[in-house]
């Protein structure tokens, strides 16, 4: 029988087999420890970057959701204290209203927008520094009320508008971020708080689902509030409601666009409806347990400066146009609402801020 020989190995050739395999395994950890400590280097660097990511988030979440605690302080506040209040609304940004079709009482585009816009912000600082005296102010409330652009919500403002909505939203918005920004200067603090208006939404019919975030409005107001982000002089109040509640000292304003309210040209004008408006509003408010004291509103293009009624109607940038012609609605300049707020007595000083100039606008 035959026997199959065994291989043998000697000690030397053993050894030397297993330094092979112990140096091969040990370079294939060591490769692996390398490759781990690459990627937790990585790693670290990256949450690092989140982390700073993080913090600019929480910090530009927490501006824009609430309201600066320099607008509500513990202490009372001396009587020579007070904060100025504008609205910023109804400027229909890029519509074009033609001089010839409006018997020349008007005219509006892109170039006199921004004259008029430029004018609102001079005079906000003219008139509360050199015709009002003897305030000390604590800051600017800048509310943006909606309708800032034309929007495509027609056929008719698609075809004529001077841009497409992204063109007026790049244009604009360097343009009212210089305004901000020259009332911080001016004033040191600004909070802007901002609602959404029927122009500018993305969608031809109104919607209830999405109101704010699908809005140009909206979109505006969170490019304004990047653009400030470093910025702890101003701060901004964008909800995703329709409605915005921004308290100034002891009294609380409402911010709303407007346009839910219904009628408007039977006897009384404007008043009736916006009347029911504010107190269905405010009985909704109240059983939520936040009442307020003023409704603040644009939409309808006619300032009414009634604060001890408990409203704020602000006018227009854009001015008398062809539908308001049309409709037999009554003629007002092109005009702002500017008013002042003091701890305890609220609102104590209002004034229209006239944008137009015929004369600079060359129409």
């Amino acid at each position: 029988m035959l026997r199959t020989p065994k291989l043998s190995t000697s000690d030397n050739e053993t050894t030397d087999l297993a330094d092979f395999v112990s140096a091969t395994q040990v370079a294939q950890v060591r490769a692996e420890r390398d490759i781990a400590k690459a990627a937790l280097s990585k790693a670290e660097v990256e949450l690092v970057e989140l982390a700073k990511e993080l913090r600019v988030f929480r910090g530009l979440q927490s501006r824009l959701s609430g309201v600066p605690k320099w607008l509500t302080p513990r202490r009372s506040k001396k009587d020579s204290v007070g904060t100025i209040c504008v609205v910023l609304s109804d400027c229909h940004f890029d519509e074009v209203v033609r001089p010839e079709e409006m018997n020349d009482v008007n005219a509006y585009d892109r170039k006199i927008a921004v004259k008029r816009l430029r004018r609102f912000f001079d005079k906000t600082v003219v008139l509360t520094r050199e015709y009002l005296s003897g305030l000390e102010y604590d800051g600017v409330v800048l509310f943006l009320g909606g309708d800032i652009f034309s929007g495509d919500i027609h056929d008719e403002l698609t075809e004529t508008n001077e841009d497409t909505m992204l063109g007026s939203l790049l244009f604009l918005s360097e343009h009212i971020a210089s305004g901000i920004a020259m009332l911080a200067e001016e004033f040191g603090k600004v909070h802007v708080p901002c609602v959404v208006g029927n122009h500018s939404r993305r969608t031809r019919k109104p919607r209830a689902k999405l109101r704010a975030r699908d809005n140009f409005d909206w979109f505006l107001a969170h490019q304004l509030a990047l653009m400030f982000k470093d910025d702890d002089r101003v701060t901004f109040q964008i909800p995703e409601s329709t409605d915005a509640i921004v308290p100034v000292y002891d009294t609380t304003y409402l911010l709303t666009h407007g346009d839910q309210a219904r009628g408007g040209q039977g006897i009384g004008g404007l008043w009736p409806p916006l009347l029911r408006m504010r107190a269905k509003k405010l009985q909704n408010y109240e059983a939520m347990g936040n009442p307020f004291d003023v409704m603040v509103c644009g939409h309808w293009h006619q300032l009414i400066q009634a604060a001890s009624n408990g409203l704020i109607v602000n006018g227009s940038i854009k001015g008398f146009d062809e539908f308001a012609s049309t409709m037999n609605f009554g003629f007002e300049p092109p005009q702002q609402a500017l008013w002042v707020t003091v701890p305890r007595n609220g609102v104590v000083w209002q004034a229209p801020i006239l944008v137009a100039d015929r004369k600079s606008e060359r129409w």
